[in-house]
């Protein structure tokens, strides 16, 4: 139970924090002290004909704050100038952008549309003239946009209701979300969808975007398809039928978006589907049908790791021209134990099983495993957040150690996006504002509402959204 992990925050020193790591057992290596202006975290890096001007990433997430057509808002715009405003040179996809109505994960997300374009690109500029007159340069700051398709998870009219679109049949993602044989695409409309990827790159390179995204992450349709095993023709069984989704949307955006770099977010591992056991405490959904193949990157237990097809991928899309992979593992949607470590549940969530130290060091440590096996490949790691006052050692660590290329975060960045700036200016850390895993920004729009820090960014707090969530949390707990 969480009760008994001890808390980040009370552990004060680099000699408490290392005693509890070796009394847990947890392998994780960190800087003792920050290193400021020389720090690893603030090293360029040269990426394809460009320089990155240091090591801080902000990852894609979702705000649940877009015009209903899919442009941004006002709190979209809040959101995104405050990422230019981090300090952060990799500005890792800004947002997940679903490439047509049907892969909308809710009502409000962004979409990349021809409708949409001009708004996005004008945000994008935005951010680029802020960054600019912040840090004195803007030509070492790399922007992308995610590009996704939220498959299973799509609620594209009405946020209380899923209009899922599956990969395949799952024999207990069908049954914790509802979803039959009927919700399964089709190979034409799964043509259909690769059309809508290469049309939205197109718009996105439109729009001023250095890089697009190709989510295979967190069981939406692209990271579905790459444990399609049961599916029938040219898009499930084989491996090179599993990732034909990824070739067929690279392949068009080389031949039709020319200059446009491409990347992709990818899960580097999956388990069983978690749910609520005794306590409330997390534990994977009955199984009874022997070795559980269907999670990509595991080994067969459903309760671990197996990297071979992970770099097997990475290789092929190293071999398509993509040489930046953002890591991530499981889904936030039925493991968020293993995929954003946290010391509170969210309200529709579970308990951790396990101390969330033990999931911050395993992400990073399966980065690492990956890193070298493929050299040449640029890897941002995620999963950080956790890490709290500690997570701009570990950065450190990690990076001068060649265990990652990028140090992503993505919760963090809502409450304090000054980190990655007065990390690589000497400056101590506003421990006010450090996110500290409360998980409002989840529990906010997992009951219809907008996304933000409601905890600890004042202009949330204020919000009558705040109001509505404590009453929400209230009526759950």
């Amino acid at each position: 139970m969480s009760e008994n992990y001890k808390k980040i925050a009370s552990l004060k020193s680099s000699q408490e924090f290392r005693d509890y790591l070796q009394e847990s057992g947890i392998q994780l290596g960190f800087s003792e002290e920050l290193k400021g202006k020389d720090s690893p975290l603030g090293w360029k890096i040269k990426y394809h004909d460009r320089e990155i001007g240091n090591r801080w990433c902000i990852l894609p997430m979702e705000g649940w704050d877009c015009h209903g057509d899919g442009s941004p808002s006002e709190l979209t715009e809040r959101r995104w100038l405050r990422f230019a405003a981090s300090g952060a040179k990799l500005l890792f996809g800004c947002e997940a952008a679903a490439v047509m109505l049907s892969g909308k994960s809710n009502t409000r997300q962004m979409m990349m549309t021809r409708e949409t374009v001009e708004s996005i690109a004008a945000l994008r500029k935005k951010m680029v003239l802020l960054h600019q007159e912040k840090f004195g340069r803007a030509d070492d700051l790399y922007i992308g946009l995610q590009l996704t398709h939220s498959g299973r998870f799509s609620h594209p009219v009405d946020d209380k209701r899923l209009d899922s679109r599956t990969a395949y049949a799952h024999p207990l993602l069908d049954k914790k979300f509802g979803n039959d044989a009927g919700c399964v695409v089709s190979d034409a409309e799964v043509e259909d969808i690769i059309a809508h990827f290469i049309d939205a790159a197109r718009l996105s390179q439109q729009a001023g975007f250095d890089f697009v995204d190709i989510k295979h992450a967190h069981g939406y349709l692209g990271h579905e398809f790459l444990s399609a095993f049961d599916r029938q023709g040219k898009y499930g069984g084989s491996f090179e039928n599993r990732t034909r989704f990824l070739r067929e949307i690279v392949e068009g955006i080389r031949r039709e978006v020319p200059g446009l770099d491409i990347a992709v977010r990818l899960s580097l591992f999956d388990w069983f589907p978690f749910e609520k056991g005794e306590g409330r405490i997390g534990q994977p959904m009955t199984w009874n049908g022997g070795g559980y193949k269907y999670a990509f990157g595991g080994d067969g237990s459903g309760l671990g790791c197996n990297l071979t097809e992970t770099v097997k991928f990475i290789k092929l899309a190293q071999s398509l021209g993509v040489d930046m992979i953002c890591t991530t593992v499981g889904s936030p949607y039925y493991n968020p134990h293993i995929q954003r470590p946290a010391y509170y549940p969210v309200v529709d969530g579970y308990l951790p099983p396990e101390d969330p130290l033990i999931g911050v060091a395993r992400q990073i440590n399966c980065v690492a495993e990956v890193k070298k096996q493929c050299p040449e490949v640029l890897f941002i790691g995620s999963g950080y957040t956790y890490l709290q006052e500690w997570l701009p050692n570990v950065g450190e660590y990690v990076i001068e150690n060649g265990m990652a290329d990028f140090i992503g975060i993505g919760r963090m960045v809502l409450s304090y996006p000054e980190i990655c700036a007065d990390s690589l200016n000497g400056r101590s850390l506003d421990k006010k504002h450090i996110c500290r895993t409360f998980g409002d920004c989840t529990n906010a729009p997992r009951n219809g509402l907008i996304s933000g820090c409601y905890p600890l960014d004042d202009f949330y707090k204020n919000l009558t959204e705040a109001l509505k969530l404590k009453e929400i949390k209230r009526k759950l707990n």
